[in-house]
């Protein structure tokens, strides 16, 4: 059990796959390096390089608060990324704002699709995702259950809309 932890983090998700509607995602962790960052920083005083980019890492099994699960491999699969920035994230005043967060809900979401390379072969059935730091191998941000898996098919459109990856720290 954590002695220090950020109360809660809410990061949920849909994923749009080709014809279907969005599937929402729950949160299940801050990840421990996240953690343990955020808590150098704020009470330890210590420095703390953000990352700029943001990688969604697509997962057939369940991982943990210090490892995403298996992440898809083959048939065209690669990270999605997001630019950290304004534009890209909504402040915490509300969703689609591109000024500095001036909101008392501590909640933001993405501003743009986030869009994966369109699989040429199935990649199985994904149970979560994960954002890392890197394009591969990297620090694990966070990570999400879907409420509904989802295979992924060959010729499949795999994207998260626009507002549905949202991250709220209360």
């Amino acid at each position: 059990m954590k002695s220090l932890k950020f109360r809660t983090l809410f990061l949920s998700a849909a994923v749009t796959l080709a014809a279907f509607v969005g599937l929402p995602a729950q949160a299940q962790a801050l990840s421990d390096y996240a953690e343990n960052k955020l808590i150098d920083l704020l009470a330890r005083g210590q420095a703390f390089t953000a990352p700029t980019t943001h990688y969604y890492a697509l997962a057939t099994a369940s991982g943990s608060d210090s490892a995403c699960g298996t992440e898809v491999s083959g048939g065209s699969y690669a990270r999605a990324s997001i630019t950290a920035s304004l534009t890209n994230y909504a402040g915490t005043q509300s969703a689609g704002s591109t000024s500095a967060s001036s909101g008392t809900g501590g909640q933001t979401s993405n501003n743009i699709a986030i869009n994966f390379a369109t699989p040429s072969a199935g990649w199985g059935t994904v149970v979560e995702y994960c954002v890392f730091d890197a394009s591969s191998g990297g620090n694990l941000l966070w990570r999400a259950a879907l409420t509904t898996n989802k295979a992924i098919n060959s010729g499949d459109t795999v994207s998260f809309a626009i507002a549905a990856a949202t991250l709220t720290l209360q």
